[in-house]
């Protein structure tokens, strides 16, 4: 093999290449826990951080894909609906929540997106112990992880989906797409209402800052309702830690991307 990085071995000519795109990514988990693993599958490739804004996503992705030794693309905040105009084919998930956090190249050289934010989610919360099967959850943030989230955990069973997002015609079209598949367990909120949930959910950036406010008031919470976020640094959110000192149970944003792993071994043919 001839390396990279995280074997201690200098990347080379051979070197196969993974971009992660966001704004920002110094939050991004996804090169420290996937270089290990193309290191221990003894794999020749690395991924990478690529900070790019909304106005320059498409020149950054267009030339990404021109690139000859560069297999695959990672996307996070806020690029997952964008993204997946740059494609040529969708997987299913994509076309049910609207947005893409992976784009692969065929062997013909064209690209094709899909999402597994959803799964790996509900994936770490079923790893936790907190199974969505005939459960009620509340879903704030209709973005990309948001819309993949909330269709997962529909899949998975949950019984009732309560969601609700600042910007109404997002939250609107998310609703009419899920209900379109799942009828008559989706609820867009005029707010964020969690009252009678069993499981909460951030799916919004907030508390990436220091000085974000809370995404949701945790005083309409049932007691033992779950409280999860999708927020991965810091680690320790200001809603996962008020909920925690409330009695809560709280699942980290971490669990949604390790969740993922096995899916993006899968879906990269990284054996």
């Amino acid at each position: 093999m001839t390396g990279h990085p995280a074997a201690g071995i200098p990347v080379s000519g051979t070197t196969r290449l993974y971009a992660v795109l966001g704004d920002p990514v110094a939050q991004v988990r996804a090169p420290a826990l996937m270089n290990p693993v193309f290191a221990d599958l003894g794999i020749d490739a690395v991924l990478f951080p690529v900070h790019v804004r909304p106005q320059h996503l498409e020149r950054v992705v267009r030339g990404l894909q021109r690139i000859e030794n560069l297999d695959g693309m990672f996307v996070t905040v806020p690029h997952k609906a964008a993204v997946r105009r740059f494609a040529d084919r969708c997987g299913p998930t994509v076309d049910v929540v609207g947005s893409a956090n992976v784009l692969r190249r065929e062997p013909d050289g064209s690209w094709l997106a899909e999402n597994f934010d959803g799964s790996g989610f509900v994936s770490g919360l079923v790893g936790a112990g907190h199974d969505p099967r005939g459960r009620r959850v509340a879903l704030v943030g209709t973005g990309g992880a948001g819309s993949a989230v909330a269709a997962a955990l529909l899949a998975a069973g949950a019984d009732r989906l309560a969601l609700y997002d600042a910007d109404p015609a997002k939250l609107g079209a998310l609703a009419a797409r899920l209900d379109a598949h799942w009828p008559g367990r989706v609820r867009a909120l005029p707010g964020p209402d969690l009252r009678g949930a069993d499981i909460a959910v951030n799916a919004t950036p907030l508390g990436m800052r220091p000085d974000d406010p809370l995404p949701f008031p945790l005083d309409a919470l049932p007691p033992g309702a779950v409280v999860a976020d999708v927020v991965m640094k810091p680690h320790e959110t200001r809603l996962l830690r008020e909920a925690a000192a409330l009695g809560h149970p709280v699942l980290h944003g971490i669990h949604m991307l390790e969740g993922q792993l096995n899916s993006y071994r899968a879906f990269f043919d990284m054996n």
